[in-house]
């Protein structure tokens, strides 16, 4: 089939890419992975360019991060026009208004009806390792509880919380004390005998009962959720479940993180994730996508429990940076214009649609999942037990690539693809990327039953 956007040239990887691979693992330690066998040249919008002369339609947006495309012209202005002015004073040493404005901008918009103050740092894991530390600091109680298949961080504090062992927390402990992790709804795994109210309403019982055997909820400072479980493979718990967790806190005075890393700024198809589920985090992490590729993070919270830590307590070198903070203006102003929650509502159902259409041609689908444009494919071994195959999602993601479509693997049994694509995707791109993928899907099946 001819395509208009994606373009493999060579085989991957190309001879320039051949070279650069041998001196990546010459010097790059092989415990930092990659994806594609290949290196971008260039980057616009949702196409990839690579050093070789391929072009491939991204699905992966960097793992989240370039929800407003790749070098969007008026990210790339404001960091032109930012670098051209001073690129770091440190903001605990002389304060800058671009750090000031961008707070304020998150704090109207984060959910909530109190007032909020927000602080920026560097990465997600330095989010919520500052969210724990700002909980337990405004509680004075030590015990956090994140849950099963969330994914958190690669620090010390936030492995800790990562509710899945390989390749995440496998021979790296001792982890932090006074980790707990309560159970997630994995609704598509629910016993047969459940639907999903009847689901939440017996792991809601469990977490209480899970203050009795495992730590008393007055020691608890926090409980911290993903709003769509990401690296598990885009696990979506219904509103019953997330409002009667909320709800536990508010009973015991613990406080309710919202982990929005992967999931904010518009790509659920709201700016917060949470607003789908009718609740106000006490405290909300968020990095990824809010600044189109320059790193930053931060944490937004009730005014209170953030003005609780004394002058010093928090910070860090490069917290904040006006670069970020210019870029992260830049991010708001194209969410505005252009519209990205609701192109993002658009993305979603035209996925879903194709994802449905493929359900019905491959047996090997056993589940498809979305919200907004989060979505993902699970892929089974047999419908009937769910037996998950963790073979097929790599070979999905092989044989996408030597068509020219970037996507990513993810969950808990390592079986699900899931799409990440640029909200500035074209309605063309969208559609060749996902043709691409039911090709890339029928030549694995193909391949599985040779």
């Amino acid at each position: 089939m001819s395509r208009q956007f994606a373009n493999v040239k060579t085989e991957l990887p190309g001879p320039k890419a051949k070279e650069l691979l041998e001196r990546r693992h010459n010097v790059v330690p092989d415990g930092v992975s990659y994806g594609a066998p290949t290196f971008v040249e260039s980057a616009k919008g949702a196409l990839l360019n690579d050093v070789d002369g391929n072009q491939f339609i991204d699905f992966a947006g960097a793992i989240g991060v370039i929800n407003a495309g790749h070098s969007h012209d008026t990210v790339v202005n404001a960091l032109q026009d930012q670098v051209a002015k001073y690129i770091h004073t440190g903001f605990n040493v002389m304060m800058y208004d671009p750090y000031i404005e961008f707070a304020e901008k998150l704090a109207e918009l984060a959910p909530g009806s109190f007032d909020k103050k927000v602080m920026f740092l560097n990465s997600g894991a330095e989010a919520n390792e500052n969210a724990i530390k700002i909980a337990r600091k405004y509680t004075k109680r030590q015990a956090v509880v994140s849950f099963t298949g969330g994914f958190h961080g690669r620090t010390l504090m936030t492995m800790s919380m990562t509710g899945k062992v390989k390749p995440y927390k496998f021979e790296y402990g001792p982890f932090a004390p006074e980790i707990y992790h309560a159970p997630f709804p994995y609704n598509y795994r629910r016993p047969e005998s459940m639907d999903e109210d009847d689901y939440a309403d017996y792991l809601l019982k469990q977490v209480e009962n899970f203050f009795i055997t495992e730590v008393d909820p007055s020691q608890v400072a926090a409980f911290i959720m993903e709003p769509v479980q990401g690296e598990s493979g885009f696990i979506i718990p219904n509103k019953t479940f997330v409002q009667g967790v909320y709800e536990l806190c508010k009973q015991h005075g613990v406080l309710f993180i919202a982990d929005e890393i992967q999931t904010g700024f518009g790509r659920t198809g709201k700016y917060f994730a949470m607003e789908h589920y009718g609740v106000e985090p006490d405290l909300v992490t968020v990095s990824k996508s809010m600044a189109a590729g320059l790193p930053i993070s931060g944490v937004i919270g009730r005014k209170d429990i953030m003005d609780d830590a004394g002058a010093g307590e928090l910070g860090g070198t490069y917290c904040g940076s006006p670069l970020g903070c210019r870029a992260g203006l830049a991010v708001l102003e194209i969410m505005e214009n252009e519209k990205l929650n609701e192109r993002a509502v658009k993305i979603g159902e035209k996925v879903m649609a194709k994802f449905n259409d493929m359900y019905d041609r491959f047996d090997a689908i056993g589940d498809y999942r979305g919200l907004g444009a989060m979505c993902a494919l699970e892929f089974v071994k047999d419908r009937v037990s769910k037996e998950p195959d963790k073979e097929m999602a790599p070979q999905v993601l092989k044989e996408a690539r030597e068509r020219g479509l970037i996507a990513l693997k993810a969950g808990v049994y390592d079986n699900v693809v899931r799409l990440l694509m640029p909200l500035v995707i074209t309605d063309e791109q969208l559609a060749e990327g996902l043709d691409i993928l039911e090709e890339a899907i029928e030549a694995a099946t193909v391949g599985a039953k040779v």
